[in-house]
């Protein structure tokens, strides 16, 4: 299975690097039944919104933490219902590196298990206005976690 094509991950970093210092988001998905189709889906943060509106329940801001338009997790929704599969989940993090942290692994489950237990996370990590490093993360069933694994990003 393929990550990101090399024309995704050059699309992804340019995001990265367009939206610092706030995290990027965004999804890959593809229709793997005639007709064959692959889309990457740019998502909108609005975590800044969120915590400007409140911030007690939402402490973190967009160079912290990212929340997808739920206007994009919609349009998510009704790609799926076209066929089409959620492949990879990325979001960038800023000024530190390219981990799985606790509140990415919450956010993505639910009731404990995996929204999307087929789905690559990627997570880049953006220095200074710069993507650095990017890590893929996939879920262990039997680590009952998220899991680095080795993954060549493609040149960009």
């Amino acid at each position: 299975m393929v990550v990101l094509t090399p024309e995704e991950y050059a699309r992804v970093e340019a995001q990265a690097v367009a939206e610092y210092p706030s995290e990027c988001c965004g999804v890959v998905l593809d229709r793997p039944e005639p007709p064959l189709e692959r889309i990457l889906m740019p998502c909108r943060n609005m975590q800044n919104e969120l915590h400007a509106k409140d911030p007690v329940r939402h402490p973190r801001d967009a160079r912290t933490a990212y929340y997808i338009d739920p206007a994009d997790l919609i349009a998510i929704g009704r790609r799926e219902a076209q066929g089409f599969r959620v492949l990879t989940i990325y979001h960038s993090h800023i000024d530190t590196g390219a981990y799985f942290s606790p509140t990415d692994k919450r956010n993505a489950l639910v009731n404990g298990e995996p929204a999307y237990p087929d789905a690559t996370y990627v997570v880049l990590s953006v220095m200074e206005g710069r993507v650095v490093e990017a890590g893929a993360f996939r879920w262990d069933p039997a680590a009952g976690d998220f899991i680095a694994f080795d993954w060549k990003r493609p040149q960009s």
